[in-house]
């Protein structure tokens, strides 16, 4: 009997002990769970616009649409008004530059490089009516387009100048707006650069209506969050800045906001996050399902075939590696991140800043280092670039690229670089010395999108490891497996043998006590 009591003692503290140290369960939700329950209830719109007679139309023009919207929805163009969507500029300080206005207007890329003389294909994603050149209105709040973000009937369509296409009905579009969904954001975020994917890596068509391994936020058979879930707005300022051209860390989206900074189970992985941005481990590769474009080389444009421009195509990748009007071109899917250090803050290339052509000129610094406290690895994509630049004067070109008329000097057209460039830099008035060349470029796009599945993230070992290592160039700091250092290495070793030593000899040590109690007591 004494003996069936001691062993149901044993287990007993034994289902104890198993009890106590496994994870406990909290009775409050996880964020992730409050993030799927939150979703799981998709809002309904309040107001039946089919109802109200004004939007029934028809209207003359789409600066009709805007003014029946602000009859009733008064003061939200001021707000509009008030935003980078519209102005396409913000108020930034940019370090060793001061206090200035930054945005489309006079931030160039190392895509098709900038908006000026080329309004009317470039500015077809403006939120406004006839953004064609640098005479547009941007007091006039009938300018205002209101359908692009808040047309829910998948319909609406902008052309040149952001002016709506000649084949959608304004009324009938007019009559389904609401809260604007990921067709409104990605039909033009999606297509940046020119086509799709092309710019960002990270933005493309598939997230239109994704699968779960392509993005598990927004895939429609889970959560099935749209752009404003995470880019919400207040008084029509959105959170969320482009980093291409932000350069403070203000009005940023975290993944914290909703997972917190402690999101995971395990200790050691939540002690990764003070230094390691989320999607450094849960964006393993971008451009999962068609391929982005990583290098572009404009001093190849201008070739003919018997006096046309032609093209050519990679079948394997369903894209262009060359057209004459553009140039060569890089693409790559599911691509491996580049990763640095970021805290927010960022400098760009400006409108006339020189720089030494021998150099590969960033056109984007994205700030940070291991002892920069606010500073975490981030994953970006790095697109390079030869693009024209004044061999004289030391600073890029603005080429005109877009033709709309004969004889205007757009290089798509004429494939003359010189007079390109004397067209496109008479327009933001900056000489041109009548001389240029191709320059090397770099632009950093940090990868938020295409969160993959947990159970896709990124291994321990990819990055702790000496051979490929994800931070190989990431050397400013020391990273276990990844890096050797030879006093260390043999201090661990000692430390490691002068503990087995210790051991042994202390439990030699109780032998021959406990021998010698034996013997003593005989």
């Amino acid at each position: 009997m004494k003996r069936i009591i001691i062993s149901l003692l044993l287990v007993g503290g034994l289902i104890l002990l198993v009890v106590s140290v496994l994870p406990r369960r909290s009775v409050e939700r996880t964020p992730l769970e409050t993030l799927r329950a939150e979703y799981s209830v998709k809002p309904k719109a309040s107001v039946d616009h089919t109802k109200f007679a004004a939007l029934k139309g028809p209207f003359a023009g789409p600066q009709d649409v805007t003014a029946t919207c602000i009859s009733c929805h008064t003061e939200r163009h001021l707000e509009v008004m008030q935003s980078s969507h519209w102005n396409w500029e913000r108020t930034e300080y940019i370090p060793g530059q001061g206090i200035r206005k930054v945005g489309k207007k006079n931030v160039l890329n190392n895509f098709c490089i900038g908006i000026s003389g080329n309004e009317q294909s470039c500015n077809r994603c403006h939120i406004g009516y006839g953004y064609g050149d640098a005479s547009f209105n941007f007091g006039n709040p009938y300018n205002v387009d209101c359908l692009a973000c808040h047309d829910n009937s998948n319909l609406y369509m902008k052309g040149n100048a952001g002016n709506p296409d000649s084949s959608v009905d304004l009324a009938a579009v007019a009559q389904h707006v609401g809260k604007p969904t990921r067709t409104n954001c990605g039909s033009c975020h999606f297509f940046g650069g020119g086509g799709n994917n092309v710019k960002h890596g990270d933005l493309e068509q598939a997230l239109f209506e994704p699968s779960r391994e392509l993005d598990v936020h927004m895939a429609v058979e889970g959560v099935d969050m749209q752009c404003v879930s995470c880019h919400s707005a207040e008084q029509h300022q959105m959170l969320g800045k482009l980093y291409s051209v932000s350069s403070m860390n203000r009005q940023r989206v975290d993944c914290q906001s909703c997972h917190s900074a402690v999101p995971h189970e395990s200790g050691i992985l939540n002690n990764h996050t003070l230094k390691v941005a989320c999607q450094t481990c849960h964006i393993p590769v971008y451009a999962k399902e068609h391929p982005t474009k990583l290098a572009w080389d404009w001093s190849t444009a201008g070739r003919l075939k018997d006096g046309e421009p032609f093209k050519v195509h990679d079948d394997s990748l369903g894209v262009e590696t060359y057209l004459s009007t553009k140039g060569s071109f890089e693409w790559g899917r599911n691509v491996t991140p580049d990763y640095v250090w970021f805290n927010g803050t960022a400098s760009h290339y400006l409108v006339g800043d020189t720089f030494d052509p021998s150099n590969v000129l960033r056109i984007n610094t994205l700030h940070g280092s291991y002892d920069d406290p606010d500073a975490k690895i981030v994953p970006v994509k790095v697109h390079r670039t030869k693009q024209i630049y004044d061999s004289q004067h030391n600073y890029l070109i603005q080429p005109k690229t877009v033709s709309t008329h004969p004889g205007d000097s757009g290089y798509w057209k004429e494939f003359d670089w010189e007079k390109a460039a004397a067209a496109g830099m008479k327009l933001i008035d900056l000489p041109f010395s009548g001389e240029y060349g191709f320059a090397e470029t770099e632009m950093y796009w940090p990868i938020n999108h295409m969160v993959s599945p947990a159970d896709k993230s990124v291994n321990c070992i990819e990055c702790h490891t000496q051979a490929d290592s994800r931070l190989a160039g990431l050397d400013d700091f020391y990273l276990p497996a990844r890096d050797r250092i030879e006093w260390v290495e043999r201090a661990g070793v000692g430390a490691l043998i002068m503990t087995i030593l210790g051991v042994a000899a202390h439990g030699f040590g109780r032998y021959i006590i406990a021998r010698r109690r034996q013997e003593g007591s005989k």
